[in-house]
Parts: structure tokens; sequence; C-alpha cells
């Protein structure tokens, strides 16, 4: 099935965020049908904070050993592109398209210091001179939006976000990611403005996939969250080891 399409089936599609070969691989023996990577993790991996402080060419370079050892389709979260230039990030994403990559997530907002909200409007003109771009070198990948209104702790989190798929719809978005989103009665309004599919992201809250799906949620992902885990899990078994004087906890 193509990507594109895995995002309209009954249930919703559950992304496997991975940050290399091992994990992918992972996922695909799993029988996942699709992988993202996570920035926060392979900036992590890489000893950066997340917000683009890594550079476009060592994300390149960890997707092309992801896209060669898994046949999954993969989503790259291109952070905001790498560039505020429209078409730097046109060229971004070819390059991401040259590898086999079926689709990326782009931001509207930037970290500089902070993480702040780009402005609405200035961001959909950006991104309507990519996916034009795209278009004419007839570059198919799917463009998964992604807006921080909830994440960022906006005073009207529904309507702004509403106000944005709007636009963002209208200059080329094939879906909405919209992380932090937790309440049912909130998700399900978001859902219902639009018929884009929309993402949502692992929280504390977040109701089960059976409840997303009935309230019309399309796609699920992990974010950082099972890659901080699993760094958790390691330090609890390291410790163990120290503490133990033994490596019989690893068996």
């Amino acid at each position: 099935m193509d990507f594109k399409d895995l995002h309209f089936q009954d249930e919703p599609l559950l992304i496997a965020n991975v940050w290399d070969v091992p994990s992918a691989m992972v996922a695909e023996k799993l029988n996942f049908q699709a992988i993202g990577t996570s920035s926060s993790a392979i900036a992590s991996l890489l000893g950066y904070q997340d917000g683009e402080e890594m550079s476009f060419s060592e994300l390149e370079y960890i997707v092309k050993r992801i896209t060669v050892n898994s046949s999954l389709p993969l989503s790259v979260d291109l952070e905001s592109g790498y560039s505020r230039n429209p078409k730097e990030i046109s060229e971004h994403i070819k390059s991401l398209a040259d590898l086999g990559v079926a689709g990326i997530n782009i931001e509207d907002s930037i970290v500089n210091k902070t993480r702040t909200l780009l402005d609405a409007e200035t961001f959909a003109r950006a991104l309507s001179e990519v996916t034009q771009i795209l278009k004419e070198e007839k570059i198919e990948i799917f463009i998964n939006v992604r807006t921080d209104v909830f994440l960022l702790g906006h005073p009207t989190p529904i309507q702004e976000t509403k106000r944005r798929i709007k636009l963002y719809e209208g200059a080329g978005a094939n879906g909405i990611f919209v992380p932090c989103l937790e309440q049912i009665s909130d998700t399900k309004e978001i859902t219902q403005s639009t018929k884009l599919p929309i993402n949502v992201m692992c929280m504390p809250n977040l109701p089960n996939f059976k409840t997303l799906q009935d309230i019309g949620v399309k796609r699920i992902s992990m974010g950082n969250f099972v890659f901080d885990h699993m760094y958790n899990q390691f330090k609890t078994v390291t410790k163990d080891i120290l503490t133990q004087q033994s490596f019989k906890t690893l068996f």
C-alpha cells in the first residue's frame, strides 16, 4: 500500500519512531507498516539538543543508513526544514526523496534559545512555495505539517490550530501533526475541522488507539519517548551491574 494510502485506513497508522538502523530493523521485524525518524532522538544520539543544532548532512547520513537497511516506508523529521529559505528546504526534501524517503514532517516553530511559533501566514507562504517546487519537479512525498500550538501552550489552542490547519491545507500539506493533544474533545474537534489526516503523538494522557480511531485520528507516532525510555532502562541495568558487581541482571 502507498504511504499516503496508509493514512486513510480504518485503523490509524501507527508509526514506529526510530533513530538508527537497529531500531528500524526491530520495527520491521515487528511488522510495523511504516517508520519515522525522531529528530530529538537522533540529535541526542549525536550529542546535540533538538532544534536544528545538528546539520542536515548529519541527518541525511543516518537517513541513508536506515533506508539502505529497511524496506519500510520512512518519514523523516525535517524539523523546520534546516533553512528558512523555501528553495533550500525543497533541496533538502529532494535529497531525502532521492534516498527513497516516503514522507517528511516539517514544523511551524523554530528554536532560538527557546522554541517559538513562526508567523502562520509566513510559514504557509513558504510551505506553498516548497510544495509548488516539488510539484513542478514531479517529486511525490507526503508532507506532514506539524503545528506546535498545543506544545507551546498557546492561549487559544483549538482556534489557533484550526486556523493554521486551514492555511497549511491551502499551501499543499498532505497531513497535519498536532503534538501534545490529549483531550478527547479537543482532538475530535480538530479532526472534524479538516479532511486532512490528523497525526497525534505519544503523551501521558493520550487515549488508547481504539478511542483515537473512533474520534477520527489517522496517524499515531511515538516521538522521542521510546528512545528516552530505552536509555532509562540502560541506566537501570548498568546501575544494577555496578551495585551487584555481576552481570546476572543481564541474564
